[in-house]
């Protein structure tokens, strides 16, 4: 284990301190305000946030990963940081697939901790999520993809709220006319669930359902509450559905450009 040298404190942002975790090869995990992120050798290899469902939440309620499955991969991988491995080596889940749907959730988790980019709380070495290693992202791309997504939702309605806190329907607000993700995406709106609530019950990552709640935002269609509550547990809504994911071949890609690094 690389040994930590960095006064990463120091550091007034979280990226900051990742990059400097970085430039020594650090192995641990750092803590912000929105979440952790989990370091190898300098890379980025998981994050995770309150504000996002977390892989198994996604694979199981996606139908990827029938949740016995799930549940006995973590059971007889998790002490050994090898969860993934234990999905991949059992049949229950393709490495390709495995690899693309968990750069998904890492992405999603980082733009919590890193777009709205705050201050470190505590970085411990040594520290390993007991997913395992999946596939290593250099933390420069994190940050990147990050901020790239944070501006691109701020063009579409800039208010920060609708990503955090419990989100209501207008009056008389009718998905009837809307494009298909975005009418779903409305179903499940009540006044109670969150982004991450909602996300949890599509089976959709976080982001996509961020967009279209930008969007019903910016066509009056939904407003978001003072963020009272915060979960990421999933609200009720559909079993097993379809995981509408228009950004796979994207993620594909970059999984093919890390392999080339």
């Amino acid at each position: 284990m690389t040994r930590v040298t960095t006064t990463w404190t120091t550091h007034g942002t979280t990226s900051a301190a990742l990059r400097a975790l970085a430039a020594e090869g650090a192995t641990g995990a750092l803590s912000g305000e929105r979440g952790v992120v989990y370091l190898s050798a300098g890379r980025v290899v998981h994050v995770e946030s309150a504000f996002t469902p977390d892989l198994g939440t996604l694979l199981t309620r996606s139908g990827a990963v029938e949740p016995d499955g799930w549940r006995a991969a973590v059971d007889g991988g998790g002490r050994q940081h090898r969860v993934g491995r234990r999905l991949v080596d059992s049949g229950r889940l393709a490495a390709g697939a495995l690899e693309v749907c968990h750069l998904g959730a890492l992405f999603d988790a980082a733009y919590f901790v890193l777009a709205h980019d705050t201050r470190p709380r505590r970085f411990r070495p040594g520290a390993v999520h007991w997913l395992g290693a999946v596939r290593p992202v250099p933390v420069d791309v994190v940050v990147r993809e990050s901020r790239r997504r944070r501006a691109l939702l701020e063009r579409i309605w800039p208010d920060p709220d609708i990503d955090i806190a419990p989100l209501t329907r207008a009056a008389g607000a009718d998905s009837a006319a809307l494009p298909r993700r975005r009418s779903r995406t409305l179903t499940q709106v009540d006044g109670v669930r969150t982004a991450a609530d909602i996300a949890a019950a599509l089976a959709c990552r976080t982001y996509h359902t961020l967009v279209e709640l930008r969007r019903l935002a910016a066509a009056g269609l939904v407003t978001a509450a003072p963020p009272a509550r915060v979960t990421a547990g999933p609200g009720p809504g559909p079993g097993a559905v379809a995981w509408d994911d228009p950004d796979t071949a994207l993620l594909r890609r970059l999984r093919d450009a890390l392999e080339a690094l």
